[in-house]
């Protein structure tokens, strides 16, 4: 099974030594994301916006990958405050609505108090395309 990595472009994936995403086959596998704009560097403050980013971030990653967000059979999602959670619903089920994913909630400590919100996904390649 041939194995590929897919980097953001974010300084983290280097600096720490991992990937946005690694394919092995049909399975692509998501590293947890955050509401940063890889591009600029930046982060908003709002938990709502954090978690739009977020599956920018992680639709650009699949889209790498040959994917989409309608792929995604995994989610897991995690938050440092229990009350940032339900004002992103509307946002998770904009982008994973028609996937409906098995999902897991995580309250614990992200990397720094600016993000509000971390995001990992599986997500499996359809036969015949996505």
């Amino acid at each position: 099974m041939t194995r590929r990595l897919i980097s953001s472009g974010s300084r983290f994936e280097e600096e720490i030594g991992y990937s946005r995403a690694v394919v092995a086959g049909d399975d692509i596998f998501v590293s947890g994301t955050t509401g940063y704009d890889y591009a600029k560097m930046t982060i908003v403050e709002d938990v709502v916006g954090q978690a739009d980013q977020c599956f920018r971030n992680i639709a650009a990653a699949l889209a790498e990958a040959d994917s989409s967000l309608d792929d995604v059979v995994r989610v897991t999602f995690i938050v440092p405050r229990r009350e940032d959670w339900e004002p992103c619903w509307p946002v998770v089920k904009k982008y994973l609505g028609k996937a409906r994913p098995a999902s897991t909630l995580i309250h614990a400590g992200l990397q720094s108090d600016a993000m509000r919100i971390e995001i990992e996904v599986t997500a499996r390649r359809q036969k015949g395309g996505s």
